[in-house]
């Protein structure tokens, strides 16, 4: 759909900063210095771990007021509560869809391609201990619906203090709906919300300039701590899960996008600051406010963003997924545990319920990996030792991987609304220039009822 034209004057375009100032040339270089770091001095990458984990801390206390003030102001923002119901509806509708996908996707490279075959691991001979033994005791203390008893918070301060993403999105849609419902009355606070958020990105754009610094302390201390070495001995394994991620995001997403008319390489090109961002953080949340930037600058509806992509971020899990399938199947091909078509399709649906709600949990991962074997009970749960020294380099692909699926995610919902000009996000996409905040009315002309008038000012 064609957005109205602008009666505003054009808006001059930003120029372009040179490479060497952009913020992905920088973290990359800060991700090959560590690289090296960690390599010829191990000892000095191990203790550069508080370089890495203080950036990370610095992102995740602000990932909650960002999440609660976007969804809260999109809330607020929409003509009718009809309308986030909606699109939640959708989100909910399309992340079910996508998982299962993910997971369907490992489960078919795992079979065709074995890695675990030959390995003829004894379960007897695998002993837990360390962090794994902690992650596998909380997967052992989760049941198939924990998602949803995890939703409601025991105290709306207590979900913020413990940074439990899902538990904010549940309180924020309340507060957001009940803003919404007084009329009048919160109209104000809605203005305080979008002041508020303003001067958030604005921190937020403070604590970006010391990510280098925070991608050189993490990749330092994951090869100083795990070694070079680590990534040779299981290479088989790290090999599919990359190249069954990379398959995912090129030809499964690429297949959605094209489908939406927009092209995935011009997707992943326009979101590489993120992309490089998690991958020297191996955190997807690193990336989380930038990411949700990025999405309004190609034209998507503010309400449809607040509520899609952190919602993503516990529910849709598409590296998460593939790794749990990957993984489940090559312990028991390691341990030589014998799973027939009809038991895997029943580890496929217990997966695809202990695979929500885990995001932003450090071992996310492997507390899903453990809630699934326990809860089967056909697999060995203290296999997960055998893939546990690798996890730290698998964690960076599930992160890669989770960013561009909820990214896709984002556009199919706003498609689904009738809420993307695809014309407009090609534009963007082809010239790398996000939209900028001020002129985002051209996207918002297309929420309203075709009997509403158009009156925002928009861009041509």
């Amino acid at each position: 759909m064609a957005a109205p034209e602008s009666s505003s004057p054009p808006q001059p375009a930003a120029a372009k900063k040179p490479w060497y100032r952009q913020l992905y040339f920088w973290v990359l270089t800060a991700i090959v210095t560590g690289i090296l770091t960690g390599w010829l001095w191990p000892s000095t990458g191990t203790a550069l771990e508080p370089v890495g984990t203080t950036f990370v801390s610095a992102i995740k206390m602000l990932i909650t007021p960002i999440v609660f003030l976007t969804i809260v102001g999109g809330i607020g923002s929409v003509d009718s509560l009809g309308r986030v119901g909606r699109v939640g509806l959708k989100s909910l509708l399309y992340f079910q869809a996508g998982t299962l996908a993910a997971l369907l996707v490992g489960l078919i490279a795992v079979n065709v391609f074995q890695p675990g075959a030959g390995v003829h691991a004894h379960p007897g001979d695998l002993q837990l201990h360390g962090d794994a033994s902690e992650y596998v005791k909380s997967g052992e203390d989760q049941s198939w619906w924990h998602f949803l008893t995890d939703l409601v918070p025991t105290s709306a301060v207590g979900a913020f203090a413990e940074g439990n993403i899902l538990q904010v999105i549940f309180f924020s849609v309340l507060f957001g709906v009940a803003l919404k419902a007084v009329g009048p009355t919160g109209e104000p606070l809605v203005d305080g919300i979008h002041r508020l958020t303003a001067v958030v990105f604005k921190i937020l754009s403070y604590v970006m300039l010391a990510a280098p610094v925070g991608a050189f302390g993490a990749m330092a201390f994951t090869i100083g701590k795990y070694g070079v070495s680590t990534l040779t001995s299981l290479g088989q394994l790290i090999g599919l899960f990359y190249g069954t991620s990379a398959f995912f995001v090129l030809v499964i997403l690429g297949a959605v996008t094209a489908a939406l008319r927009i092209n995935i390489f011009r997707l992943l090109r326009y979101l590489r600051e993120e992309f490089v961002l998690v991958l020297g953080t191996s955190s997807s949340e690193s990336a989380l406010p930038r990411l949700m930037t990025k999405l309004e600058g190609l034209g998507v509806r503010r309400d449809i963003v607040g509520l899609t992509v952190p919602t993503g971020y516990s529910f849709n899990l598409d590296g998460s997924s593939i790794y749990l399938s990957l993984a489940t199947v090559y312990i028991a091909q390691a341990t030589d545990t014998p799973l027939s078509i009809g038991q895997q399709l029943g580890l496929l649906a217990v997966m695809i319920l202990t695979s929500k709600g885990s995001g932003g949990i450090t071992g996310a991962g492997f507390i899903a990996l453990a809630a699934t074997l326990t809860t089967a009970g056909t697999v060995p749960a203290a296999g997960i030792m055998l893939i546990f020294g690798i996890d730290k380099f698998m964690s960076e692909c599930r992160a890669l991987t989770n960013l561009a699926g909820n990214s896709v995610a984002t556009l199919v919902v706003a498609r689904w609304e009738n809420a993307l000009d695809v014309t407009y996000v090609n534009k963007v996409l082809h010239t790398g220039k996000p939209q900028p905040r001020e002129e985002q009315g051209q996207v918002q002309a297309l929420e309203q009822d075709p009997a509403v008038p158009a009156q925002l000012p928009t861009k041509a």
